[in-house]
């Protein structure tokens, strides 16, 4: 394809992983192939993000930088988290848009032409949502109550079945550079914040390779961040709860008392009720007590500010695409040196 027949667009694919020794390559040359087939007309930049991987996908990934000068890779100097990783890799970026997908092929690089279609139709954030799944009955099932408990308890009308991968608009992606959140919940930033928005929808596949990172505790990180990000529900919740079982304990205490007085001999308070109102008050208590203090660990990250990730390496890139990059301040709540970039 010769070069006037380039729109002059470039679409950068934004991939975190983290040990997809099995993955990386065939990604790599899946992602190629669809812009040398369906997309020819645009010029496409591929940005690896390693989250510290501990098998060979970094040696991988340099041998692919190596052979093709679009890639490009980050290499994290430690594992940062499954939310503040992409997110910091989307912000690197510098194409008219980005796409983010996972390494493992469950969200589909075939999903490519039809995202940067809803795109050039006008919409800025275009939501790559799952319909189906091939993951476990129960799991499927929880994650569905999630998502409408959410939904239901959030003041911001959040996407159900949405983990994040799709397309955003270079200007969306100047809106997350210019938060500075060092505890992004990328799914609930683009339902607050983002654009005139439309979604594609998609079957997801099992993994093509490799075993799932994910487990019943990135799960539950994911959750209390969204909850405590989004929702106000669970302190005011705490707030009426205390308040109503305040009063019902004075009640019962008053009306004990009472009896008591009138039937000294004839009313045993006994110490059932006691136990019953110390196992119900005491399991109520620790629950807020829970509660609240996800609130506060939320609110200590965001005070203590730290940087969303320490780069330890690039490759490919060069200073202009670190000015594209980082046109929203100096950071993108990140670091590195000028000594990384090769």
């Amino acid at each position: 394809m010769s070069q006037s027949t380039k729109n002059g667009k470039t679409v950068s694919i934004l991939i975190p992983c983290y040990n997809e020794e099995e993955n990386v390559g065939p990604m790599s040359a899946a992602i190629d192939r669809i812009f040398r087939e369906e997309l020819p007309q645009y010029e496409y930049e591929l940005v690896f993000i390693d989250n510290d991987s501990t098998d060979h996908t970094r040696p991988l990934l340099r041998g692919i930088c190596a052979n093709n000068p679009r890639v490009k890779a980050i290499f994290n100097a430690k594992n940062f988290g499954q939310f503040s990783s992409p997110y910091y890799g989307i912000c690197q970026t510098s194409g008219d848009c980005t796409i983010c997908l996972a390494c493992d092929f469950q969200t589909p690089p075939e999903l490519i032409p039809e995202l940067v279609a809803k795109w050039e139709e006008g919409y800025r954030i275009v939501c790559a949502v799952k319909t189906q799944s091939e993951e476990g009955r129960v799991i499927r099932f929880l994650r569905s109550c999630y998502y409408k408990l959410i939904k239901k308890m959030s003041n911001v009308d959040q996407i159900e079945h949405f983990t994040g991968d799709g397309l955003y608009d270079r200007s969306f992606v100047q809106v997350l550079r210019d938060l500075h959140d060092p505890t992004p919940f990328l799914r609930g930033i683009v339902a607050e914040l983002g654009y005139r928005r439309t979604q594609v929808e998609y079957d997801q596949q099992k993994r093509r390779a490799g075993k799932t990172h994910n487990n019943w505790g990135t799960l539950y990180d994911g959750m209390m961040l969204s909850f405590t990000s989004y929702t106000k529900t669970g302190l005011r919740f705490a707030g009426m709860a205390g308040s109503v079982l305040s009063v019902i304990s004075l009640i019962v205490a008053l009306v004990y008392l009472i009896l008591k007085l009138l039937f000294w001999n004839r009313f045993p308070a006994g110490m059932i009720p006691v136990l019953l109102a110390v196992c119900v008050f005491s399991s109520v208590q620790i629950f807020l007590i829970g509660l609240l203090g996800e609130h506060i660990l939320s609110i200590n990250k965001r005070v203590m500010n730290r940087p969303l990730v320490i780069e330890e390496e690039r490759i490919n890139f060069t200073r202009d695409d670190r000015d594209k990059g980082r046109s929203g301040g100096e950071e993108a709540n990140g670091a590195y040196s000028e000594a990384q970039i090769k």
